[in-house]
């Protein structure tokens, strides 16, 4: 593997890049460990490798400069292509466009991996169960079970710009949303009532229904008020265009939510299990994706659902629990996270309209919430497999992982990266299945992480009760580290 030490040195492009120390397990180790994703050549005929497929050539598109930068002699290419290149290429109009294409931008920028730090960010006395920054980049918001929420201002040296002391909470902060346009915050519970509160106004303090307002949102439709039908919530999203919510709940049902009329507009019984996570397909909002413990995860189109009353498609593959999804954001491939300690990715047109052989080859008992996953039970494939790939080398215990593409502006979604029951953060390859980098920043459960939009910077969210931060290269900024420890990685192509 290759291990980043301390020492730093300059490239073309005038970065601080780590130095890397060659260890001789590099050719032998970098698939092993437990990770058999699909995209290692040596198991191409027991996977489905990507090579080829429309998805792997869509990413090639995104993150490729053009072809005639990467032409070396007939029939030869050159990859990855130096930033010196690029710059000839743009002076010379290689591209006929005098500047750089998007896909020229994710070449370069996917090669710097947020890997420099950890940096602590914030330490609290409870759990950290969310991680999410504003879809600009200039807040992050951190979910802790001990009814705190903050929300630090990134371009401000993450000073905290809202500390929220959440009302009515039930355990922990399960989920948070924020809107659109930056101006509400909703937060979920074990609990039926999603609260939203306005983070732009008051003060830094905001305690619920004491300097702020936080209104609560009844997605019960019970008006009887028998806690005998209360349930919680685990996931909760805002629509794109900030009308709406979506949620998942423990009552096993899909709850869509009209923040305008204020009242539900559509319940969904949409599995036999806990909805653990859900999220819209596209910027339309016409597609729902749900992923639940019965193993499945479920297409709803809205534009039909009245109609059928029926999911528009399920796709099979895992062995157990989905603990989160992640749209790609086109309506049609997305990935999920599962208690069978893998990461698959669907592509929505291999949907089928039945689910067949849910759960009854499996030969063992097990919780993921205190038992570790049997040893025989990562040698089974469910037989009915949909997926197109699966990556592997990640832990799911004992809570709700979430895993996530990467950002589209930097990194033109390359990869896939996920939190840990090991206390560390996994990036994978998209295409390859190879995992690229190791993260290793907390002492324990990483629960969420979440990739800033334009930089490369990720932050982790841990039951440690740490907010870390790694970057690539570093800014000007230099706060107090993290005991240090070593971050494994592989070669990034």
């Amino acid at each position: 593997m290759f291990e980043i030490d301390s020492d730093t040195e300059f490239d073309e492009m005038g970065y601080t890049m780590s130095k890397l120390e060659i260890d001789s397990d590099l050719c032998e180790g970098s698939m092993k460990n437990g990770n058999e994703a699909s995209g290692s050549r040596k198991q191409k005929g027991k996977f489905n490798y990507l090579d080829g497929d429309e998805f792997a050539q869509l990413t090639k598109m995104r993150t490729e400069p053009n072809e005639r930068l990467c032409k070396i002699g007939p029939g030869k290419r050159e990859l990855p292509v130096s930033v010196v290149k690029l710059l000839a290429g743009r002076e010379c109009n290689f591209t006929g466009r005098g500047k750089f294409s998007s896909a020229d931008c994710c070449h370069v920028l996917s090669r710097y991996l947020p890997v420099n730090g950890p940096y602590r960010i914030d330490k609290m006395d409870s759990r950290a169960y969310v991680s999410q920054f504003s879809a600009d980049g200039s807040l992050f918001v951190a979910g802790f079970q001990g009814s705190h929420i903050r929300i630090y201002d990134v371009e401000n040296g993450w000073k905290v710009h809202k500390d929220i002391h959440a009302r009515s909470l039930r355990w922990t902060i399960t989920d948070t949303s924020l809107s659109p346009d930056q101006q509400y915050l909703v937060y979920a519970s074990m609990s039926p009532i999603v609260h939203i509160v306005n983070i732009r106004s008051g003060g830094r303090r905001s305690h619920a229904n004491v300097t702020d307002i936080h209104e609560g949102l009844d997605f019960s439709t019970n008006d009887d008020g028998d806690e005998e039908d209360s349930f919680g919530i685990f996931s909760v999203k805002f629509s794109t265009d900030g009308r709406e919510l979506v949620a998942g709940s423990s009552d096993d049902s899909i709850y869509v939510y009209d923040l305008e009329r204020k009242k539900l507009s559509l319940k969904i019984s949409a599995h036999t299990s806990d909805v653990n996570t859900v999220c819209f397909a596209d910027e339309s909002g016409h597609l729902i994706y749900s992923g639940s413990d019965d193993n499945l995860c479920k297409v709803w189109d809205r534009r039909c659902f009245k109609a059928k009353g029926k999911p528009a498609g399920i796709l099979m593959g895992h062995l157990e629990g989905i603990t989160f999804l992640d749209s790609r954001g086109d309506g049609r491939y997305f990935i999920s996270n599962g208690k069978d300690q893998t990461i698959k990715l669907w592509d929505i047109r291999k949907m089928s309209s039945n689910a067949n052989c849910s759960g009854r080859f499996k030969n063992y008992e097990w919780d993921y919430r205190w038992m570790e996953y049997p040893a025989r039970a990562r040698k089974l494939r469910h037989p009915f497999d949909q997926s197109l790939s699966t990556y592997k080398g990640h832990s799911v215990l004992r809570t709700l992982i979430r895993c996530y593409f990467s950002p589209i502006h930097s990194t033109g979604q390359k990869y896939i990266y996920t939190g840990s029951n090991d206390s560390s953060v996994y990036i994978y390859d998209v295409v390859s299945g190879s995992q690229v980098a190791k993260l290793q920043n907390h002492a324990t459960t990483v629960r969420d992480c979440n990739w800033h939009p334009y930089y490369p910077m990720l932050v982790s969210s841990s039951w440690d009760g740490v907010i870390a931060r790694s970057e690539f290269p570093g800014n000007a900024v230099s706060p107090t580290p993290l005991p240090r420890k070593r971050t494994r990685l592989l070669p990034v192509y």
